[in-house]
């Protein structure tokens, strides 16, 4: 009952998603064709929010449910391992035309194919942490 309120986040956010095209297949093609602003606009405004909302809990010295003060781990340098992981990344993207978030608000709104993007999604997830002990890091 305590988790209700994260239901109904992620049912708005879903359906922000489907209003906005976000989860479209056809946008999410033109995108990686560069043919249209669309999905650019969606995911340039995303991060210039987040990165707007970590500068603020920053400044603010904003506090958790807990009541300790907000701290976020530095992330180690490399180059390769974020165009390694990037193309993968999009890659998966371009050939499921959904990222994994997008994933669960198509089947929900009736593309039962993307069941087997998931399944593919969390064999790829399950493989990755076999494989994490000898992965660079």
């Amino acid at each position: 009952m305590k988790f209700l309120k994260f239901l109904f986040v992620g049912i708005f956010f879903g359906i922000v998603l489907v209003k906005s095209e976000a989860v479209s297949w056809y946008r999410i093609y033109e995108m990686f064709r560069f043919q249209s602003f669309h999905m650019y606009g969606i995911i340039g405004s995303a991060v210039i929010l987040g990165a707007s909302s970590l500068w603020f809990l920053k400044k603010s010295k904003a506090k958790t449910i807990e009541g300790r003060e907000v701290q976020l781990a530095p992330k180690d340098k490399g180059v390769v391992r974020y165009l390694l992981g990037g193309s993968i990344f999009g890659l998966g993207w371009a050939l499921a035309g959904a990222c994994p978030g997008p994933m669960y608000i198509l089947l929900g709104t009736g593309v039962y194919s993307m069941l087997i993007v998931i399944g593919g999604a969390l064999l790829g997830t399950f493989v990755y942490g076999l494989l994490k002990p000898r992965l660079p890091h």
